[in-house]
């Protein structure tokens, strides 16, 4: 019996946290077609989801995810046309960085183990990444003759700059967690046996914050990169004047002049 995506992508919802695990240990979670759009229809659902505060991503096995698996996608059939590439970048691998950082919720990346090509773009579109010791992070387009896609060259200056980006993607080198961490693609190293118990704690500690102020925060800092000053400061005083509209700035503002907890609900 053929495995699904729903066996290929495991889902749990646990203390309002989603976990989408890659589940194809035995292809070190390359990514196929199915578990793609699974997954993105899955950072979709969070969004909508009141009860879901905040997601991570991980994988079963010693891969976090070792690229794309072009097999079990739509047939191409016939000859290949001009376009036929672009759009397929388009609608897979860019549509799937774009679910990530679109998320309406944080998403939390808990690496494993080797993330590569579309696999560690998958992790750094993540808005906090932990790495288990033995990951690694390799941009293996160039080994194969490939331009970087699924949003490398957008997303990889803005962590790390442009020197240091060229240089990752120029020589395709591994780049282990500690050094991963070093350079600033990684907010955490844990021993392996210790990343889904910090992942864990991290997603909850999320998951018990105000919601739509984190979202609206992600959303501010993610377009700032890509903006100039004032559109940035339009942006922080329209969200905040949003935001002050929410339960939660409520309670965050009486539990201050009360001198208690807040205590969040997400709305």
């Amino acid at each position: 019996m053929t495995a699904g995506p729903e066996d290929e992508v495991l889902h749990r919802i646990e203390s309002n946290v989603s976990w989408i695990t890659l589940n194809r240990p035995e292809a070190m979670n390359a990514v196929t077609w199915d578990q793609r759009e699974r997954v993105i229809a899955l950072l979709g659902e969070a969004s909508a989801d009141p009860a879901v505060r905040a997601v991570v991503v991980t994988a079963t096995g010693k891969g976090f995810c070792a690229g794309a698996d072009l097999r079990g996608g739509p047939a191409a059939g016939g000859e290949r046309v001009a376009g036929d590439v672009a759009r397929m970048i388009r609608l897979g691998a860019q549509r799937l960085i774009t679910a990530v950082l679109d998320c309406e919720k944080p998403v939390l990346a808990a690496v494993n183990g080797t993330a590569a090509g579309i696999g560690a773009h998958l992790a750094l579109a993540c808005d906090l990444v932990i790495a288990a010791e033995p990951a690694r992070f390799i941009e293996v387009f160039v080994r194969r003759g490939l331009v970087p896609d699924g949003g490398g060259a957008y997303l990889l200056p803005r962590l790390v700059g442009p020197q240091k980006a060229k240089e990752l993607m120029f020589f395709g080198d591994a780049v282990p967690a500690v050094e991963a961490e070093r350079l600033g693609l990684v907010n955490r190293v844990v021993p392996a046996e210790e990343l889904e118990a910090t992942a864990r704690e991290w997603a909850e500690r999320l998951a018990q914050g105000p919601t739509r102020a984190l979202a609206m925060t992600k959303q501010l800092v993610n377009a700032s990169l890509d903006g100039d000053r004032a559109a940035a400061l339009a942006a922080e005083a329209t969200a905040q004047e949003i935001n002050m509209t929410t339960a939660d700035a409520n309670e965050g503002v009486a539990s201050f002049v009360e001198r208690r907890t807040p205590k969040y609900l997400g709305r």
